[in-house]
């Protein structure tokens, strides 16, 4: 075994830990939603089964982008402690974190596809496809309103430091007193 003070064999630290969102994972993300948007419609011709593109997916991500920007305000108001805020319950913000981490991905993905889809309506010379052009610009639009609410959102739910609790880091370490 090792002399290491968490008691894990191989150095690294065991206790759970919750990285934020990498910007780079949401852009691998849009990316992938992208090409896929771009793949379905441009070689698939199932655009011209689907038309009208319906508005039903704008309108859910706004209502997301709402309800995550309500939580994201009530939340970061709980956690600080502000006068008038009732106590926050860490399981409630471990859940906003699980919240918040999903619905960027998923905006990620659905502002890829929306992306894909926008230059693919752009580029088709047809008057159905100018037709959608609207929806899916919404869609984009509503996707990264719904990123940027999911990422405040995870911003939110952090515990802020506090100047008093690296004393007792220090304090709980082996070998200091």
């Amino acid at each position: 075994m090792s002399a290491n003070p968490d008691g894990s064999p191989n150095g690294r630290r065991t206790d759970p830990s919750l990285q934020p969102t990498s910007v780079s994972a949401l852009v691998l993300a849009a990316l992938v939603g992208a090409a896929l948007g771009w793949l379905l419609l441009g070689y698939n011709e199932l655009f011209y089964r689907l038309t009208p593109l319906p508005w039903t997916a704008a309108v859910v991500l706004f209502v997301l982008a709402l309800a995550e920007a309500f939580l994201a305000q009530n939340t970061s108001a709980r956690i600080q402690r502000k006068p008038g805020a009732p106590p926050v319950e860490p399981l409630a913000v471990a859940r906003y974190v699980a919240l918040a981490k999903a619905s960027s991905l998923v905006g990620s993905l659905t502002a890829g596809f929306s992306a894909g889809i926008l230059i693919w309506l752009v580029m088709e010379p047809t008057e159905s496809a100018r037709s959608d052009l609207p929806t899916v610009a919404t869609t984009l639009v509503a996707a990264v309103a719904l990123i940027g609410t999911a990422l405040w959102l995870e911003r939110a739910c952090r515990v802020p430091d506090r100047p008093d609790r690296e004393d007792d880091d220090d304090l709980r370490r082996p070998g200091r007193r």
